[in-house]
């Protein structure tokens, strides 16, 4: 091989490199939100809930936190000192 055929497969090789980091790196860039917060209300439709029955669940949950001793996990809400 010629010197200047390793160099342009050096360059190209560079290049490519240079390419792939620089792509790598812009994931990293901060994103602004698609959802603007005044927007967000119409995604907490219940329709979009798991649950058919949300007092069910929750109710099936705190029974499920007590039994197990783990509290916080599934998102629920309560003061922690087991009065409720």
């Amino acid at each position: 091989m010629s010197k200047m055929h390793c160099r342009r497969i050096a360059s190209a090789l560079l290049l490519g490199s240079m390419l792939l980091g620089s792509i790598l790196l812009a994931g990293c860039s901060p994103i602004q939100p698609w959802v603007k917060p005044y927007e967000r209300e119409h995604l907490a439709d219940p329709i979009m809930s798991f649950d058919r029955n949300p007092i069910s669940a929750s109710y099936l949950d705190h029974v499920f936190e007590v039994r197990e001793g783990a509290h916080g996990a599934t998102g629920s809400v309560g003061g922690g000192c087991g009065c409720n």
